[in-house]
């Protein structure tokens, strides 16, 4: 009998705002729909980068006012209860205080707790001025519906982040984003943003599937692009792309197990075809070092 290992993924559009005076809101707002998704059968769901916070500190200080600890955290407390509760996978961002260090962390909580986290390790010129880069690699979670790994925002723009998931065995990236406005057009005909892209083409030349939460809003003078979607290991988005203002949440039925068959042609087969024996050390590869495959 073949391996099958049915998901319904539901990643989250909405617009969280920044000041303590908004945290509360966020929050149960974040719940809300988080709720809504398992209600409707998801059982993995996708919250965006920062859920809680908003995204656009002003100082340091203003970031370490609304960071939380991941052992202590109400938001982390929340969404650890929610998964629980009702006996999903959830992933959700937040600011990570370690100490005197923060980052822009990510979360992924089972029905029996926390699987793990990964703090953001490619970051802004903005997010530069109150947070640390990450620290913890890029690590891949099991879980029963299958391997799931986590990246942030900015990580998609590197290639070498989804393909280091990807040769550890992922499945499925849930990739929780503030995706921010760019150079215009910021849409093209089919009212996708630049983001997007990258994001497809990571799961095509992956074989991966990846659930990407972005925001909407302004905020500070900011605007926040949408567009969230899930796409599949072909790279095309599975059903709709949100819309670029909506608060909305996109679901799709998928087998998370065919990442795990990659199609026997040199396009959707690259990982295990790549020659990293004629790579430039430069590009910070090994000569003759085999990358391993997925088992």
């Amino acid at each position: 009998m073949a391996a099958f290992s049915p998901a319904r993924i539901a990643v989250i559009q909405f617009a969280p705002q920044v000041g303590l005076e908004h945290c509360a809101g966020n929050l149960a707002k974040s719940v809300a729909l988080a709720r809504s998704a398992a209600r409707a059968g998801a059982n993995l769901i996708v919250l965006p980068e920062l859920t809680n916070t908003g995204y656009t500190f002003v100082s340091r200080a203003e970031a370490f006012a609304h960071a939380e600890t991941l052992e202590h955290g109400s938001s982390v407390q929340a969404w650890a209860d929610l998964a629980e509760q009702y006996q999903v996978y959830l992933a959700a961002g937040f600011v990570e205080q370690d100490g005197l260090k923060l980052y822009d962390s990510a979360v992924l909580f089972g029905p029996s707790g926390l699987l793990g986290h990964y703090r953001k390790a490619h970051l802004g010129a903005q997010e530069n001025l109150w947070c640390a880069p990450g620290n913890l690699g890029f690590p891949v979670f099991d879980t029963s519906i299958g391997r799931i790994g986590l990246l942030i925002g900015g990580d998609i723009w590197f290639p070498e982040v989804p393909r280091l998931l990807a040769a550890q065995g992922a499945d499925l990236i849930c990739s929780l984003n503030n995706w921010v406005w760019t150079p215009p057009p910021l849409f093209d005909q089919a009212d996708r943003c630049m983001a997007n892209y990258p994001t497809m083409t990571a799961a095509h030349i992956n074989n991966i599937f990846i659930a990407a939460a972005n925001r909407i809003g302004d905020e500070r003078g900011r605007r926040f692009l949408g567009c969230s979607l899930i796409a599949g290991t072909n790279g095309w988005p599975i059903g709709e792309v949100a819309s670029a203002q909506e608060q909305t949440i996109v679901y799709a039925d998928i087998d998370l197990s065919s990442a795990r068959s990659a199609p026997c042609n040199t396009l959707n087969d690259a990982p295990r075809v790549r020659r990293t024996d004629l790579y430039d050390v430069t590009l910070g590869y090994r000569l003759h070092a085999a990358m391993p495959l997925r088992k």
